[in-house]
């Protein structure tokens, strides 16, 4: 016996009570016309009504096909398609508040401005090369070396904000380094406001790397408390080290722990040579303890970029500065930009942007013909346009939108 509900008029099983929400295009989500069904909440219920639509003749959505639907009929760009899926992800207040900015349009209309400028320095430029007798040559104009040195600018400050962004959609990794026993556990226990990590006086003893988050500048920021940096004949310790490296290579910035109670070591010199290059910010730790370190002989060893911070880690001093100071390492004062840069895609294709332009503008300054600049304008055009999916290709569109979960 069937003990399922049947309908009074039709006597088909009942399979759920549902509300059918009908959107007209142009003005649904994707631009088409869409009906939205909701069933009652569980396994049961929606799979029953999914079957059921799918026997009528419906199919599954491809990841991301809503959103790549709304891109395909103008309702979107690329750049705010993919700040749903960001939306979606974000894991801080930070990131859910950049993500709508980016959805809005923020970072769009940033990059169209500039579009619109550079057509303008293109139109120039072909238009004197067209009619090179009647403007008096085919020279750039100076006002047009200046328009395209301020786009520059403008791309510099948007580039600026990717290490900020990035880091507040996906998070950061910041790895604790040193030699042994220059109290980096005791730092990261004091920076988390808890005991995560094993102290003694012995040197050696972190043997695994300890990882935990903490939110800092509206990022999501893991610290990893990893080994000593140094050789060792330990099999265990060995192991240890190798992972510190590791951590080491994949840290957004990297904390370098010295003690400062202490003259610099070889050790020390070594690491230091190590992270060249890197992002860092440098912790002189055991203030309680004096200070034989000075900031000026670290400062020539990290370079002059990176901040050097004096606490105690025992004391709880100059905690909070080495936050703040962790933090604008990690770019927080491009926070206040006007929706910073927050994909890899999009640093990329603004950073071949801003390479064509200075191409453009040395081709002028080398008074180089106007076919040469404005060569490089359209090359500029054409990688910012990537970013809004304006000059997006299919495999583009396609790699974007397959990372997207079904039904966005």
């Amino acid at each position: 016996m069937d003990p399922a509900p049947r309908d009074e008029a039709s006597g088909e099983r009942r399979l759920d009570e549902v509300v059918a929400g009908v959107f007209r295009g142009p003005r649904s989500f994707t631009g088409e016309d869409t009906v939205e069904w909701s069933c009652h909440g569980g396994a049961v219920p929606a799979r029953r009504v999914l079957d059921a639509l799918i026997a009528a003749g419906a199919r599954l959505a491809a990841p991301g096909e809503f959103s790549l639907r709304a891109f395909l009929h103008g309702r979107m760009d690329l750049a705010q398609a993919e700040a749903a899926a960001d939306l979606v992800h974000a894991e801080t207040e930070s990131a859910g508040d950049l993500a709508l900015a980016q959805l809005s349009g923020g970072l769009s209309r940033r990059v169209k401005a500039l579009e619109e400028r550079l057509l303008t320095c293109v139109a120039e430029v072909e238009a004197r090369v067209d009619f090179a007798e009647d403007v008096g040559g085919i020279e750039v104009p100076p006002h047009i070396v200046h328009a395209i040195s301020e786009v520059d600018l403008e791309l510099n400050a948007l580039l600026a904000s990717a290490t900020y962004g990035r880091a507040l959609r996906e998070g950061a990794r910041v790895p604790l380094v040193g030699r042994p026993n220059v109290g980096k556990s005791s730092l990261f226990n004091a920076l988390l406001g808890e005991d995560r990590a094993i102290v003694t006086p012995a040197p050696g003893t972190t043997r695994d790397r300890v990882s935990e988050a903490i939110e800092l500048a509206g990022l999501r920021v893991t610290l990893s408390d990893t080994a000593g940096l140094r050789d060792t004949v330990d099999p265990i310790e060995a192991i240890g080290v190798n992972l510190a490296e590791k951590a080491l290579d994949s840290g957004t910035v990297v904390m370098w722990v010295v003690d400062g109670s202490e003259t610099l070591e070889a050790a020390d010199r070594r690491i230091a040579e190590r992270l060249r290059g890197r992002k860092v910010v440098a912790a002189l730790n055991k203030a309680d303890r004096g200070s034989r370190v000075a900031v000026a002989e670290m400062a020539a060893m990290v370079g002059g970029e990176s901040p050097i911070v004096t606490v105690s880690a025992v004391r709880g001093e100059g905690l909070d500065a080495l936050r703040s100071a962790l933090a604008e390492r990690l770019g927080a004062r491009s926070a206040e930009a006007d929706a910073p840069v927050t994909h890899p895609r999009h640093a990329e294709a603004l950073d071949r942007a801003q390479a064509a332009l200075r191409r453009a503008a040395k081709a002028a300054a080398d008074n180089e013909p106007g076919e040469i600049v404005a060569l490089e304008l359209h090359e500029a055009l054409a990688a910012i346009g990537e970013v809004t999916g304006k000059a997006a290709g299919e495999d583009l569109l396609d790699r974007i939108f397959s990372r997207f979960c079904v039904g966005k």
